[in-house]
């Protein structure tokens, strides 16, 4: 029993040393030994991971993104420095800043941000003064307003500040000034044209006095005085040539003004704009912008007014253009001018039928483009309406005097209608077949066949077409 029981204390005095073994050893710290050896267990397990961590760092393209940190601090310094130089009390200095400032803004997006939060758009403005003395140097002047360009790129924050300090009054100043010559006027209207992009900046453009000068400049009026230096073929030519950019630099800037409608009405104070612009129609390279100038004019009451007063082949002159069938966008836009002058005004849409427009619709329904020949459908309808209106009030009239006879005079006016239908159907068909015979002799002349060997007959077909067709099938 005592073996027994000796034998069981012995059993069980072992663990419980054992364990009293381990509570002492943490008690006392005896266990840092055995920590120090996990730690260093897991120091040889994560060495090979650290060597490669350490290879990673050093690959190239952890030192070319160093490297590329160090180039946009070496890049912010310089612009740090171009900022200083239009600081400067020097007029050479802040000449040198502003050439520099359209060297780096040219093509660099950031560069434009950048500089603008140096505040480089305040001292460029005040180079913009036009000093009056013989020494007057208009190079300075060119810089300045080239670094303004430059910085309104694409950068809406830039055109704000730019018109908010005050650049525009100042460049007009500077046009207006006997310094001004035509490479300053060009640097103007560029400047011009780039603010205008912004809604913001439309309506105060509008009312500074800028759209007499640009529509001078549009028709080429502009300042020629000392405009390049040299002689020759080469000179002459270079100059037709800014000439040529600056007109289509003020018709785009004309075109950013005329979305505001109030700078329709102080475009219109200029007299000829509007008779001016429908002489260039024609001129394939400004038709289609003087057709969206003009598709905003008719937006003002002013507007529509001013072009049926002042211009008075202007329907004509519209019309001509739906045979442009290279040019969809002219068509489209003739017809939203023309769209939109016949739903407004009675007196135009009389003007628009005598001028014969409605054979001119029915040929673009049938070659026009698909918006101009909804546009051109829409017109119909609008004129055929009209039309009908026109024939029901004398039969209203006769309705309202009638007395016995009222029946008699109904049957009358109903066989007079008919009879009138009968000659409208007659006049549509004969339109959409003189339409298709001047259609296929304008597609032979495209394809340089020989006139005489050519004889259009309408086929079977087209005859049976023609014959069937009403105005109910024509698509109104």
């Amino acid at each position: 029993m005592g073996k027994c029981e000796g034998g069981g204390s012995v059993a069980l005095e072992r663990p419980l040393k054992l364990w009293s073994l381990i509570i002492d050893s943490v008690r006392c710290g005896g266990g840092g030994l055995q920590r120090k050896k996990v730690e260093a267990a897991k120091k040889r397990h994560h060495h090979p991971g650290s060597e490669k961590l350490s290879e990673l760092l050093k690959q190239p393209e952890w030192w070319e993104n160093e490297e590329e940190v160090r180039r946009k601090e070496q890049v912010l310094e310089e612009l740090k420095n171009v900022a200083r130089k239009l600081g400067s009390d020097s007029d050479s200095l802040m000449v040198e800043g502003a050439a520099d400032v359209r060297r780096l803004t040219k093509d660099d997006p950031h560069a434009r941000t950048t500089l603008a939060l140096l505040g480089v758009i305040p001292p460029l403005v005040a180079l913009l003064h036009s000093p009056l003395d013989p020494n007057f140097n208009p190079h300075n002047q060119i810089a300045a307003l080239y670094a303004l360009l430059n910085l309104a790129i694409a950068n809406d924050a830039n055109k704000a500040a730019i018109v908010k300090a005050g650049a525009i009054h100042k460049m007009l100043k500077l046009i207006q000034s006997p310094n001004c010559n035509e490479a300053i006027a060009e640097a103007v209207v560029a400047n011009f044209l780039g603010l205008s992009a912004l809604d913001s900046n439309k309506p105060i453009i509008g009312s500074s006095g800028a759209i007499p000068f640009l529509v001078e400049t549009l028709k080429d009026n502009i300042n020629r005085e000392s405009s390049s230096s040299g002689s020759g073929s080469s000179s002459n030519h270079s100059g037709s040539s800014s000439r040529d950019q600056a007109k289509q630099d003020s018709l785009r800037a004309l075109y950013n003004l005329s979305i505001s409608p109030s700078n329709v009405v102080v475009m219109l104070e200029s007299s000829d704009v509007i008779p001016y612009m429908f002489s260039k129609l024609g001129d394939m390279d400004m038709s289609e912008r003087i057709l969206s100038i003009l598709g905003n004019v008719v937006s003002v009451a002013e507007g529509r007014k001013t072009i049926s007063s002042s211009v008075p082949d202007a329907f004509l002159i519209l019309m001509d253009v739906f045979n442009w069938v290279d040019s969809p966008g002219c068509q489209e836009k003739a017809t939203y001018i023309l769209m939109v002058m016949a739903h407004k005004s009675y007196g135009d849409r009389q003007a628009m039928i005598e001028a014969g427009i409605v054979s001119s619709l029915l040929e673009l329904t049938l070659l026009g483009s698909t918006l101009a020949q909804k546009r051109a459908s829409r017109m119909l309808e609008c004129l055929r309406v009209e039309k009908g209106k026109q024939v029901s009030a004398p039969l209203i009239q006769q309705q309202q005097n009638s007395g016995s006879l009222e029946s008699e005079r109904l049957d009358e006016s109903s066989e007079t209608m008919m009879m009138m239908m009968s000659q409208e159907n007659k006049a549509v068909k004969q339109l959409v077949q003189q339409s298709l015979h001047s259609n296929m002799k304008r597609m032979v002349k495209r394809a340089n066949l020989p006139a005489n060997d050519f004889d259009f007959v309408p086929s079977h077909h087209l005859r049976s077409l023609t014959s069937s067709s009403t105005s109910k099938s024509l698509p109104f």
